[in-house]
Parts: structure tokens; C-alpha cells; sequence
């Protein structure tokens, strides 16, 4: 009887089986048919180590959906995928694609692949490479560089995670980049600000109950940060302001209080946990200080507080008051000769409600007068959390995509009539697309610091070492080598050649 069940079950499943193969073999095929006819097979890549930095970004809280390919009305492209362009996406852990590692996208003007696969690397139907800037790392990258591809850099993260990319021969080497900066070729400046609504929102807790918590004992200012020893060495500034104004720090970072029970779980969370959120919007003024200082850069330490109703006072971003609601909505610490001054000026607010409030008019539409923002709002064409326009990784891809097909046309046009086409003009970078400072110290002169000084020992020193490789790559690309191990012996010969007074 068992024997005779067992040869049933076979027999239903060979069956099964055969279906379930041809459909895999189905799925095979369609995902690669696109490529010429090597055959490739999926990789599972390891996803990035990136260490203790803890990388601080918006796309933790970003949703992705899968949805229906989207034409764009000027996109008459009609070739089959055999015909398009190829995007890579070097950094095999940001692929902005499910499932599979090859899709195929349809753009505003222009049809192209993108694929995960570095086996595609070498083809010639790869048109452009695309870097996740956290990841990019000199001794990692493709070599030799193709003189038929480009090089696309997407980094909304802190300018922390690669200095890099803030050198004049490392950013360079990009021909598209979208970063945190306006002046990069697909800006993410507003990428922490979900809407104009958001900052409509009404104040989480009142005026009124402030001052009465003010009087059972809650300090003026937060403070709440458990990354510490960060290049904008911001515990070394909070630590002289506290000397003046009363703080009341959570996290890690100067602690001097402790977060009740049933919030520990959400300290550091990018969320926004009500309970968290609740909690900290109790506070007159808000200590929102970046982790790295570039201009342009700010985010949620920046935009949450403006939309609980809390005042931030802030050190970030050179340029915060071109994105500001208006004129009267953020203390800018470097506006200060000292903190002390600051202290002092903060004391007056929290003692005037008349002054405190003008910093929460922007909470009334009628108050906010910053016309840079509100139109920088309108005409994104990428949201946040918006399901209703495309996140920026998709948009970023579409926008190479574009470039990229309208290159090849113009290359076409100029072989096929060089007298009457001119040759396309290669794009690259430049530094106002980062352009991040050596980092500072948080209060005083650099100087006076000891040589045992933990944060001296790091970050301007990591700032100089990433000026090193990314001249050496540089060499590395210039003289065509193919072996990005031999970064260091360039790194060597430039620092020789430099001791010589030749370079």
C-alpha cells in the first residue's frame, strides 16, 4: 500500500515538476534576453559593510513599490531591449528594482536597461555606471575606466561617509551627480522636507503647556544624540553652551539625563515614532546639529522640529536660510560670536512668549514668504513617500537615462555628418556638487587643541587621506591601468613627486 502511494505521488508530481522547471527557464530567459548572448547568471551580492559611520539617510523611511512601467509623453522610444542602453548600478545593495537584478525603465524621453550585474561591465551597450557615494571606494572601482561610459554619482547621505567626493579630483571624475547640494545635475537638497504640509502642521504642544513644564523643571533646550565624535565635533560646542543654558541631553552624546523606559527603543530611530515624537516636541528649542558641515546639507534634525513646533537651533548647512519658511524661523549658531551670546539670547526668547512665538508665525501659510522653497516644492518631480511621482533613486536613473540616449544620438549625428554636428561636449562635475570643508572644531581654534585630541586624530586626518586617493585614482584612470590595486603605488609617486615641488 505505501509502495503503491509513493508511485502515485510520483507520477502527480513529475508533472509539476517539468511545468515548475519550463517556468523557471521561462523567467530566465526573458530577465537576460536583453543582453547579447553570454549567458549570466545571478549573483547574490553581499550587502556593503559600511562600519561604524551608521550612515544617516532619508531612504530608511522612503517606500518603494513595485509599479507599472511608466512612458513618459515624450518617450517615443520603440526599440527592443536588445537595442537600449545599459545602466549598471555598481553598488549592488542600492538597486532600485524588484525582483530580479535587470528591468527595463521607460523615461520621460528615453527607454534604457538597468541591471545589477557587474558582469555587464565590459560590454559596450554599457553606457553609463552608477555609484552610491557611501560605497565608493578609490581601491574598488572598475578599471579601466571605458572611454565609452560615464560615470553617474548618486549621495544624499552625510558628507562624512566618503570625503572623497569633496575633492576637486574625486568628484571630477563623475559625468552626472544627484546630491544633497542645488548645484548638482538632479538635486536631493529638500530630500528630509515631505511636503509643504508638513511644515503646516500645528505645533504638537502648546505654548502654554511649554511654560508650565518650564516650571516643574524642563529644561529649555534638547539635546539628543548618541553618535558621538562626529567631524562637525558638535558635543564640543554643546559642552561650552551647556555651561551657560540650561540642556537636558539624551542619547549617548552628553548624557545627563535618561529617556524614560518605554522610549530607549526609539532614541535613534530615523522614524517618527508618536510617543518619541510627543516626547521631544515638549521642548522650547531644539539643539539640531549636523554631523558634517556642507553647504546644503540638513536633514530630519533640521525639519522635525519646524514641524512640531519647536524652534531649532541650528549649525548645518551654510546656506539653511535660503530654504527657511521665512526670515524668523531658525537660530543659526554660527550667526553668534560665542555661546555664551547664544545662551544669553536664548534665555530672552524663552522668557519673552511674544518673541518665541514670531519663531512658529510660519505655522500660518500667510507667514511663509520664502518663495525659493515653495516653488522648489512645487516643481520637484520626486516625492517623499508621494506615490504619486517617482522617489529620487528612479528619477536619478531616468535622468542618466535620458542624458545618456541623448548622447548617443548626438555621437551618431556628429560620425554621420561631422561638418554639419558638432561632437557632444563631455559633462563633469565640479566641486560646487559637494564641496565639503576641512572639517573644524565644534568651539575654538584648531590650534589649541592637544595632539592627543580624539577628534584631531580623525577626521582632518581622513579628510586628507581621501584628497590622497582620489588624486591616485585619478593617476590610476589617466595613465589607463586596469588593476585598482596599484592605487597605493600612485598614491606613493604623487606624494614623491609633491615632496619635489612637481606636483
Amino acid at each position: 500500500m505505501f509502495s503503491s502511494l509513493q508511485m502515485a505521488g510520483r507520477s502527480r508530481l513529475l508533472p509539476c515538476l517539468c511545468l515548475g522547471l519550463f517556468g523557471v527557464l521561462c523567467w530566465v530567459w526573458v530577465s537576460f534576453a536583453s543582453f547579447p548572448d553570454d549567458h549570466l547568471h545571478l549573483e547574490t551580492l553581499d550587502a556593503v559593510d559600511r562600519g561604524a559611520f551608521q550612515p544617516q539617510s532619508a531612504l530608511s523611511d522612503m517606500e518603494f513599490a513595485s509599479v507599472a512601467t511608466y512612458r513618459g509623453p515624450g518617450n517615443a522610444d520603440r526599440r527592443s531591449n536588445k537595442e537600449l542602453p545599459i545602466l549598471l548600478w555598481w553598488s549592488g545593495g542600492l538597486f532600485p528594482h524588484f525582483p530580479g537584478d535587470t528591468e527595463r525603465i521607460d523615461c520621460a524621453t528615453s527607454s534604457c536597461l538597468v541591471t545589477s550585474n557587474r558582469k555587464v561591465q565590459l560590454y559596450k551597450r554599457t553606457t553609463s555606471i552608477i555609484f552610491y557615494g557611501t560605497d565608493f571606494r578609490a581601491y574598488e572601482a572598475p578599471l579601466p575606466r571605458l572611454p565609452h561610459q560615464t560615470w553617474a554619482l548618486f549621495h544624499e547621505e552625510s558628507p562624512m561617509n566618503n570625503y572623497f567626493l569633496s575633492h576637486g579630483p574625486g568628484i571630477r571624475l563623475f559625468n552626472y551627480t544627484a546630491t544633497f547640494s542645488r548645484e548638482s545635475d538632479y538635486p536631493l537638497t529638500l530630500q528630509w522636507l515631505p511636503s509643504l504640509e508638513y511644515l503646516l502642521e500645528s505645533v504638537a504642544v502648546s505654548l502654554e503647556e511649554k511654560n508650565r513644564l518650564r516650571k516643574e523643571g524642563l529644561a529649555p533646550v534638547l539635546y539628543m544624540q548618541s553618535h558621538c565624535d562626529v567631524p562637525s565635533d558638535r558635543d564640543r560646542y554643546v559642552k561650552e553652551l551647556m555651561k551657560y543654558i540650561e540642556v537636558d541631553s539624551y542619547g549617548k552624546c552628553l548624557n545627563n539625563k535618561p529617556l524614560p523606559q518605554h522610549l530607549e527603543d526609539t532614541a535613534t530611530a530615523t522614524g517618527e515614532e508618536p510617543k518619541f515624537m510627543n516626547f521631544v516636541a515638549r521642548y522650547k528649542f531644539h539643539l539640531a546639529l549636523e554631523n558634517g558641515l556642507c553647504p546644503d546639507y540638513m536633514t530630519e534634525k533640521l525639519w522635525r522640529p519646524l514641524h512640531q513646533g519647536c524652534v531649532p537651533v541650528y549649525r548645518g548647512s551654510s546656506g539653511v536660510a535660503d530654504w527657511m519658511p521665512n526670515d524668523r524661523s531658525v537660530i543659526v549658531i554660527d550667526n553668534f560670536p560665542s555661546p555664551k551670546a547664544l545662551a544669553d539670547f536664548l534665555k530672552r526668547l524663552d522668557e519673552n512668549d511674544d518673541d518665541y512665538s514670531k519663531y512658529l508665525d510660519f505655522k500660518n501659510h500667510r507667514h511663509i514668504t520664502n518663495s525659493h522653497l515653495l516653488e522648489a516644492l512645487e516643481t520637484r518631480e520626486w516625492g517623499v513617500n508621494d506615490m504619486s511621482k517617482p522617489n529620487y533613486l528612479n528619477g536619478f536613473e531616468c535622468y542618466v537615462c535620458d542624458q545618456e540616449n541623448a548622447r548617443l544620438a548626438a555621437e551618431r549625428a556628429y560620425r554621420k555628418a561631422p561638418k554639419k554636428n558638432p561632437p557632444p561636449q563631455p559633462k563633469m562635475a565640479s566641486n560646487s556638487h559637494m564641496g565639503c570643508p576641512l572639517p573644524s572644531p565644534g568651539y575654538g581654534d584648531v590650534q589649541d587643541l592637544p595632539a592627543n585630541d580624539g577628534w584631531l586624530q580623525i577626521w582632518p586626518q581622513d579628510y586628507w587621506q581621501s584628497l590622497d586617493q582620489a588624486e591616485g585614482l585619478e593617476s590610476l584612470i589617466r595613465h589607463n591601468e586596469s588593476d585598482p590595486s596599484l592605487l597605493w603605488k600612485h598614491i606613493q609617486n604623487i606624494a614623491v613627486s609633491r615632496a619635489r615641488g612637481k606636483h
